[in-house]
């Protein structure tokens, strides 16, 4: 008979253990193994060599080597100039003889070496030169024209006159079918109280319930918008209209002036971070597929930029206004900011898109403002 070492089992003499599949002989040749690296087999007859001579050897050596190195290096040799920094060798378990400082050579403009600051790239700097505005009643984009002068949409300073009638009737109408739908709900819950238990009443009951519920739905709406009117109602003061530059430091406008034909306006803020804006030449005027870009505020998103092309020159069917069309994003907020082309110079201001569709904006030309406010570019490379 024969013991299984791994799980017990007993057997006739085999090969295999029937009960778990250990092979003996491997098993025993493992445990051989195992034994041997563990302890080592050492062979007591074989004669055992003194490393005490190799090592007396060595250490004459390193001696003599260390002795002549210390001699080449202090013989012959000219003292270190005066006020020349010595630079050590590194200690690695004994005292090391110092060198003199090498001889300095020209600098490398390594990465590491660079100046920390880097130039802006145009758009960076045309960023720089935007602004976030904000009043009772929206929010809005400028930019910075001279040192002073913030450029905008009017509809961003002060409330469309249009925009405001049509929310008023929004409003009133809105609270005319309020309270019609509660007198409605009254009357139902009257009616409910009179009818006695049958599928009649019930059905009554789950009307009822889904009025309600569709009642206290339109009810934040109504009163957003009724915020909104009263807003767009009071009367906005300088200090009402909020100016956010880049670095988001907040200033209030000192003066406003508006066009009386066109949707725009300036904006007086005095601010030490004012960082003017270029206006395009009008000679280099953008060109169909010319790579422009949108700088501003939308939907509350401060220093947003969005890329597209110059779609082409667009004449206002009623006004005759030019406008200058762009696919590049224009959302809410956006109104105010500068369209710009790759070297960050002006090229209009951004105004409305077209409802219903993607990738239609306009924006008033650069030149319009000067005209309206009879102002003088700054000269390029001023």
């Amino acid at each position: 008979m024969i013991r299984c070492p791994k799980c017990g089992h007993e057997q006739e003499q085999q090969l295999e253990c029937k009960a778990c599949g250990l092979l003996f002989q491997k098993y025993t040749q493992s445990r051989e193994r195992r034994h041997q690296e563990t302890a080592g087999e050492v062979d007591p007859a074989a004669p055992r060599r003194s490393g005490s001579l190799p090592l007396l050897l060595a250490a004459v050596l390193l001696v003599a080597v260390t002795a002549g190195t210390t001699w080449w290096l202090t013989s012959g040799r000219p003292p270190a100039p005066t006020g020349s920094a010595a630079v050590p060798v590194a200690d690695q378990g004994g005292e090391r003889p110092t060198l003199p400082a090498p001889e300095p050579l020209a600098p490398v403009h390594s990465p590491a070496a660079r100046p920390a600051t880097v130039a802006a790239s145009p758009i960076e700097q045309a960023k720089s030169g935007t602004v976030a505005i904000e009043t009772p009643w929206g929010k809005g984009s400028g930019f910075f024209l001279t040192d002073t002068t913030v450029v905008t949409n009017k509809h961003v300073i002060e409330p469309d006159r249009a925009q405001l009638e049509e929310l008023r009737r929004k409003v009133t109408t809105g609270r005319q079918l309020i309270d019609l739908e509660r007198r409605k709900l009254d009357e139902a819950r009257g009616q409910l109280r009179r009818l006695p238990d049958s599928p009649s009443r019930r059905q009554l009951v789950i009307v009822l319930q889904e009025r309600e519920r569709e009642l206290a739905g339109v009810l934040p709406a109504q009163a957003e918008a009724e915020a909104r009117l009263a807003r767009m109602e009071q009367t906005a003061t300088n200090a009402d209209i909020r100016v956010f530059l880049a670095d988001g430091s907040e200033f209030t406008a000192q003066s406003i002036q508006t066009s009386p034909s066109r949707d725009l306006a300036l904006v007086t803020v005095y601010s030490a971070g004012a960082t003017p804006l270029r206006p395009a030449p009008q000679q280099a005027g953008p060109q169909q597929g010319d790579r422009v870009y949108t700088i501003g505020n939308p939907v509350g998103l401060r220093n947003t930029v969005t890329a597209g092309i110059f779609s082409g020159y667009r004449r206002h069917e009623e006004s005759g206004e030019i406008y200058l069309q762009t696919d590049a994003a224009i959302n809410p907020g956006n109104s105010g900011g500068p369209l710009i082309d790759e070297r960050g110079r002006v090229l209009g201001i951004n105004t409305m898109i077209v409802q219903n569709t993607e990738g239609i904006g306009f924006a008033i030309p650069v030149t319009t403002v000067f005209e309206e406010f009879s102002l003088v570019p700054t000269p390029e490379g001023d």
